[in-house]
């Protein structure tokens, strides 16, 4: 049996560095920002916080585990995402949606969790890889 195991951890791929746009996944803060992630309390599978954009541009919020994330300004709709990515599961990272935002302050509401908390991160569009251009991503 531990023979097993250890052939099975010799074939495991490694994970890979994280790209640049997520170097502070593995350092803790407060607030949601590009610099850190951030852990907040659920309530009855749902959270929520605030972000304030000071440059407009392409967003990404990062999560732990899946769940709907919605973006919208202080008091209006949620926003149309402008593309996901699927997660880096080895870092512990589930999913990552994009949104195209102005200066200002929004919400950010992360609903159908599966644990009383939630890891979150913010990060600036990769044009690189394709993500959070205009049009569909697909």
């Amino acid at each position: 049996m531990l023979t097993i195991i250890a052939a099975l951890a010799l074939m495991a791929p490694e994970c890979a560095a994280l790209p640049r746009t997520l170097g502070g996944w593995e350092r803790s803060g407060t607030g949601l920002d590009t610099r850190h992630a951030t852990t907040i309390p659920a309530k009855n599978g749902a959270a929520e916080t605030q972000v304030t954009i000071r440059k407009a541009g392409a967003f990404g919020i990062v999560a732990d585990q899946p769940g709907w994330i919605d973006v919208a300004r202080e008091k209006g709709r949620p926003l149309r995402m402008e593309a996901r990515r699927n997660g880096i599961a080895c870092a512990g990272i589930a999913k990552i949606v994009y949104y195209r935002l102005q200066p200002g302050t929004y919400r950010v509401t992360i609903a159908k969790l599966q644990t009383p908390q939630v890891k979150l991160m913010l990060v600036h569009g990769d044009r690189a890889r394709g993500f959070a251009r205009g049009g569909r991503v697909g």
